[in-house]
């Protein structure tokens, strides 16, 4: 579980922050790459233990 919250964070923050520097944005990207791959986590996590 801790896996799937950890990677989600780090992948889709990774990509916000590319993003980021892609448009010359001033960090917007990365807290929401961080908190869809936050709840992208949440739901595979719940999806695989079918909870």
């Amino acid at each position: 579980m801790l896996g799937y919250l950890l990677a989600g964070m780090a992948v889709w923050g990774g990509v916000g922050w590319l993003v980021d520097r892609w448009l010359d944005l001033p960090n917007v990207g990365l807290p929401i790459g961080l908190i869809g791959g936050a709840a992208a986590g949440v739901y595979l996590t719940v999806k695989k233990l079918g909870a």
